[in-house]
This record gives structure tokens, C-alpha cells and sequence, in this order.
């Protein structure tokens, strides 16, 4: 698990062009948490998990890992883009096999690590398999292997499964939970969907329409595992209400 909590305060980005991504975000997520980022498109959900990554530089405000002494190391984190962005000449093991082996580790090192990982995805018997032979579940399924068999303590996941079916959709957002508790990450999400967001997460954060500050946190007090029968109840049903109408008063502000 993560060690520190990630603090974000009065955090900023302006692109070189001119364009004010985002303005004055505060954010607190502990150790364990599952925290998703909702908005309308082009309000900085994306900009944002970049910067916790380090794959852009904030221009105002700060970024910290805290733990109970003050200053924390930055964890260990993973990323899984929008797209599964697969090698396509190479097979599921060893697209899964890439950060171990960009850490230098040998295929025959990750061997057994690997096989667990791509079991926990339910993608064992397809380690040989190329990725124009796979479905698209499964492509994001390698993709969601490949960041946690190094064994991360923080993943970042930019809409994973927007391009997915809703069936597809609804089991991989359970496996996510249960990799999730499984394995104790801590875990930022971003997402268009309301409904995902909802029955995901332990807080939902809507940010306004560009530049994206926090309009409304939303406490889910919902236990897990999670199921049918939270999406068909009535306490899914009003926070999907209270959800929504958070984000069109965003996708109104300016």
C-alpha cells in the first residue's frame, strides 16, 4: 500500500500556448483509497493524472507524498492510458514483460511473475497469444497486467474502459475492485461516466469545464464488494442523481 498520502495544493497548469488546463486544485488521497476525477470533456481529468506521474509539470501550486513524519518517497505507481497501446509484433507475455525488462530482469527472472499476473487478469492461457487476436476486453485486460506486475502502490488509469461495451465495462470495473482489494493500491481514476465513477470509488471529485477546479466531492458509502445489487439501489440510484447534476452545473461553469 502506499505509504504517504498524495496531497495536491492550489495546484495549476498553463500550457505554453496560453491554455489554462487547470487552476487551484486541492486534493487529499490516503492510502487505499479509490478516487475518481469526473468532468466534462477538455476540463484537465487527464492533465491532472499526468502530473501525479510525473508525465507533466504543474505551473502553480504543489504536488507531495506525506506520511505521519512529514515528506513521504513517491510510491511506486503504474498507468493504464485510454488505449491498451499493446506492442503489436509481440505476445501478451511479453508485452506484459516490458517494464520488468526495461528494469533490466531477464523473461526467464519474470517467468513465474508474469504467469500470476496474467492468471489475476484471467489471461493465463493466452500468455502466447498476439494482440490482433485478442477482443478489446482482453487488450485492456494485458494492459491493466502490464502496470500491476511490476507491483505498484499507486495506479493511474485514464478512461480504461470508455472504448469497451457496457457488459465488458461492468465485469472489468468489478475485477478492477477486486484487483484493487487484492493487492491494497491506492488508485486514481478518471472517467466520463457517472455510473462507473459511482459504483467504483470511495469518493468522486467533479472538477468545473476548463480551466478544471473542484466543483463537489462526493463521499461513497457504499460497502464492498460491490455488485448487481448496488447498481439496482436506491442509494446507487440518488448518488448517480447527485452525481450528475454536479456535473452539469460543471460542465456550465466557467
Amino acid at each position: 500500500m502506499m505509504r504517504g498520502s498524495l496531497v495536491l495544493e492550489a495546484l495549476g497548469k498553463q500550457f505554453d500556448a496560453g491554455t489554462k488546463a487547470l487552476e487551484q486544485v486541492s486534493l487529499r488521497v490516503e492510502p487505499g483509497a479509490f478516487v475518481s476525477l469526473l468532468g466534462p470533456s477538455g476540463c484537465g481529468k487527464s492533465t491532472l493524472l499526468r502530473i501525479v506521474a510525473g508525465l507533466e509539470s504543474s505551473t502553480q501550486g504543489s504536488l507531495r507524498f506525506e506520511g505521519d513524519g512529514g515528506e513521504a518517497q513517491a510510491p511506486a505507481l503504474s498507468f493504464v492510458f485510454q488505449e491498451p497501446t499493446l506492442m503489436p509484433w509481440a505476445s501478451v507475455f511479453d508485452n506484459v514483460w516490458l517494464p520488468l525488462r526495461l528494469a533490466g530482469r531477464s523473461r526467464q527472472q519474470c517467468a513465474a511473475q508474469i504467469q500470476a499476473v496474467l492468471a489475476t487478469v484471467g489471461l493465463a492461457e493466452f500468455a502466447k497469444a498476439l494482440p490482433h487476436e485478442l477482443s478489446g476486453g482482453m487488450k485492456m485486460r494485458v494492459s491493466i497486467a502490464r502496470a500491476l506486475v511490476s507491483q505498484p502502490s499507486l495506479l493511474l488509469m485514464d478512461e480504461p474502459f470508455a472504448a469497451l461495451d457496457e457488459i465488458t465495462r461492468e465485469r472489468l470495473d468489478d475485477d478492477l475492485l477486486a484487483w484493487w482489494r487484492d493487492q491494497a493500491l491506492t488508485a486514481l481514476f478518471v472517467t466520463h461516466s457517472v455510473f462507473e465513477a459511482v459504483y467504483l470509488s470511495q469518493q468522486v471529485i467533479v472538477l468545473s469545464a476548463r480551466p478544471g477546479r473542484i466543483l463537489a466531492r462526493f463521499e461513497i458509502d457504499a460497502p464492498y464488494p460491490r455488485g448487481d445489487a448496488f447498481r439496482g439501489s436506491p442509494q446507487y440510484a440518488a448518488l448517480c442523481a447527485q452525481v450528475a447534476a454536479a456535473l452539469r452545473a460543471g460542465s456550465e461553469a466557467r
